[in-house]
């Protein structure tokens, strides 16, 4: 071909392909009001689907950020819990040691005294940290607290009541740390 043909060639093809054109805006019909609603209300659905999607991540987004926050304030109300329950065996210890010395000897009485304090300052500071005692003497059993050691008929007392502590129990804002081993009275 010649450089002449080429540039004549490449018009022909582009009238045809601009002829093609026109041609079909004229073949294609124009929509219908009913295409037209019809599109409309798939898309109304779309969008109202979108938004339901919206809501919905957002709610779960809310609640698992609720529930990081619950876990980060439990993690700091029992993350010592480990430490309270190795140090609870001290003050059986110290109560022990007490119950063992005659208060009345003038000899031991620096000792009672000592060990008194001692027992005192423990105790408050496991109060501060919300670390409570559960001594049920006298109340009902509960093996949501309690833990039975033995039960003993006892006339004088209504069954399933605690009638003597072996060891107390203790909780942790409210959680039970360990149960207050306990004699329960039954019927004779």
């Amino acid at each position: 071909m010649s450089d002449e043909q080429q540039p004549k060639a490449e018009d022909q093809v582009v009238e045809e392909v601009v002829a093609e054109q026109q041609a079909e805006p004229e073949t294609q019909e124009a929509p219908t009001v009913d295409a037209v609603q019809a599109e409309i209300e798939s898309l109304t659905e779309q969008l109202v689907s979108a938004q339901d999607q919206t809501v919905r991540a957002q709610a779960e987004a809310q609640n698992a950020r609720r529930r990081a926050e619950q876990d980060v304030e439990k993690a700091h109300k029992f993350g010592q819990e480990k430490l309270v329950v190795d140090l609870l065996p001290i003050i059986d210890n110290l109560e022990r040691a007490l119950a063992t010395l005659d208060r009345e000897d003038e000899g031991q009485k620096a000792v009672v005294e000592g060990l008194d304090l001692t027992l005192k300052s423990f105790a408050d500071t496991l109060t501060k940290h919300k670390v409570e005692a559960v001594d049920p003497a006298g109340e009902p059993f509960d093996p949501q607290l309690h833990q039975a050691m033995t039960m003993v008929p006892n006339p004088d007392m209504e069954p399933n009541t605690v009638m003597d502590v072996f060891q107390r129990g203790y909780t942790l804002h409210g959680r039970l740390v360990r149960p207050a081993m306990v004699v329960v009275s039954k019927a004779p």
